[in-house]
């Protein structure tokens, strides 16, 4: 079999509202961790198969399924060896259709994670690039000669540590990487390559993907010039963890550059031939007070804009709002909202809100303007994980330990069980360790339980698919009184909801500019109305209307 072919009868995309992602719940899937079905102590495409009637049972409406392709995993799947068939210990093309398959037979999309910006080193197209200066392939990848002295071309630097550049002695020439040395950059300023990359997304579309998770969008093109980033000037900030040093430069000249909206049209126009997919764009190592957001998300290009200003910043009511406040400001015509994913400290954990806290911050970013994005494991409020050094794989943390410990701690395996060994993830030995605490909070432990977060974060998100103030209505923020945080959504039909959260683990009042009435609703509770005030329990929130 061609593995490389169209299958016969490949599922399409499901019918319906092609604008369903607007206000859509999207759930995060990392595989290697979801659930392993065959031993290997790694999470496999089956295992997503085996789950989806769970994944359907919390009312999400979109899976967007993290990195599956053939890899030497040395960044556990955002190396890609070949963009067009299943790395073997996730499965095969047939499984993948077959999870596609079930999916939308109940009523799921499928996103799929597509790494453009670099590849593996171990990528044919490398291979061939890094063979000589006059091959076929020789300009696909970022080559530039040294410096006189010998070093490297601009002082750019990678987001692993170190230099953007890596010298090799075949070619006697550097070749850039945003990453590990051993995830080359494409050369987006060669129009074969942006031609070679929408085969490759056709290739998926074709299969029945419903859209892309469009990984580090705003990388794909360097300055073609190769000039210097500038130093980071006083009062600006970006969206990286301060520890790494290159929170210490402004990405001007590596990322950021305006012809990478030139291919984002591109792509744009590829999936306008596919009636109701969607892409959403990380656009990350950006200057937080920069335009991107609202020049990605402008007609023609992106449909949403993955936002990281919740990911890093505190869960602080005025930090909420600033961020809600300035993706608007920007112009982002749709946000996706995240408060956890794969790269980043559990929610739970990074709020310092105590474990009750899960389903206020889920219900908190279920309400704000835009699309929420839920990782697997934040409907059973789960904390980070305590990853010893010894057990760590992932080459981030290992850099810069112990001041930065690195993604493992968010990327421990999915407790199913909470009686059986390795919390039912696995029947082998678990590429990472499943902590008590998660066994605590599995999923058989808190599905009988009406009370359990994993219940009220179901009974919540079904309410508000059928809320439309809340899935695409407007948005407005209320006289401020941290640690309560609340605003608007005002629906077309002119329905206003009055979204109230206390961020806080102590009780809270905060008291109406107008009339209101608190409503029931399903999986929200800790709150109370007292004459024109409503009093909020810790981690406390509530929904009202104007009486």
């Amino acid at each position: 079999m061609n593995v490389h072919a169209k299958p016969a009868g490949a599922a399409r995309q499901l019918a319906g509202d092609p604008d369903w992602w607007r206000g859509g719940v999207i759930y995060q899937i990392y595989p290697r961790s979801f659930l392993d079905t065959d031993g290997d102590g790694i999470g496999d495409l089956k295992g997503v198969t085996a789950k989806l009637d769970y994944v359907a049972s919390l009312n999400v409406d979109a899976i967007w399924l993290s990195p599956f392709f053939v890899s030497p995993m040395e960044d556990f799947g955002y190396d890609v060896a070949d963009y067009r068939d299943i790395d073997p210990m996730f499965g095969t093309l047939a499984d993948f259709d077959a999870m596609v398959a079930a999916a939308h037979d109940r009523g799921l999309r499928i996103l799929i994670d597509l790494v453009l910006s670099h590849t593996s080193d171990r990528h044919p197209w490398f291979v061939e690039s890094r063979k000589s200066r006059d091959n076929p392939r020789a300009d696909w990848y970022v080559w530039a000669d040294p410096k006189p002295d010998g070093t490297p071309p601009t002082n750019w630097l990678a987001m692993f540590g170190g230099p953007a550049w890596e010298w090799d002695s075949s070619r006697r020439q550097y070749y850039m990487h945003n990453f590990l040395t051993s995830q080359p950059d494409l050369n987006y300023h060669n129009e074969d390559v942006q031609d070679a990359i929408l085969d490759v997304a056709r290739f998926w579309l074709d299969r029945g993907v419903d859209g892309f998770r469009l990984d580090t969008v705003n990388k794909y093109v360097h300055d073609r010039d190769l000039r210097d980033n500038p130093p980071m000037g006083p009062g600006m900030r970006a969206t990286v963890d301060p520890g790494n040093p290159i929170a210490m430069q402004q990405p001007v000249y590596s990322i950021n550059r305006p012809e990478n909206l030139a291919f984002v049209e591109r792509l744009r126009a590829l999936l306008d031939e596919y009636p109701g997919t969607t892409t959403v764009g990380e656009i990350g190592n950006r200057m937080a007070d920069g335009p991107e957001l609202g020049q990605y998300t402008a007609p023609g290009r992106l449909h949403m804009a993955y936002s990281f200003d919740l990911l890093h910043a505190p869960i602080t009511a005025p930090a909420v709002r600033e961020a809600a406040e300035r993706a608007r400001t920007l112009g982002a015509l749709w946000t996706s909202w995240p408060f956890s994913n794969h790269d980043v400290v559990r929610v739970v954990s990074r709020a310092g809100l105590g474990p009750r806290s899960g389903p206020m911050l889920l219900q908190l970013m279920m309400c704000l303007y835009g699309t929420p994005t839920m990782y697997q494991g934040d409907e059973l409020g789960l904390p980070e994980a305590d990853v010893p050094f010894a057990l760590l794989q992932d080459p981030y943390g290992r850099r810069f330990w112990p001041e930065i410990k690195g993604r493992d701690g968010c990327r421990t395996p999915m407790p199913w069980q909470g009686g059986s060994t390795h919390a039912g993830f696995t029947t082998g030995t678990p590429w990472l360790p499943v902590g008590d605490a998660h066994a605590a909070r599995a999923v058989d432990r808190q599905d009988a339980d009406p009370a359990s977060d994993l219940n009220r974060a179901r009974a919540f998100i079904g309410w508000r698919r059928e809320t439309k103030a809340l899935t695409t209505g407007g948005i407005a923020f209320l006289a401020e009184a941290d640690p309560v945080i609340a605003f608007t959504r005002t629906g077309a039909d002119g329905t206003a909801l009055v979204c109230i959260f206390n961020l806080s683990e102590a009780p809270a009042r905060w008291t109406a500019p107008f009339g209101i009435t608190l409503i029931d609703v399903p999986g929200m509770e800790g709150a109370a109305l007292d004459g024109g005030t409503v009093a909020l329990d810790p981690v406390g929130a509530a929904i009202a209307v104007k009486s």
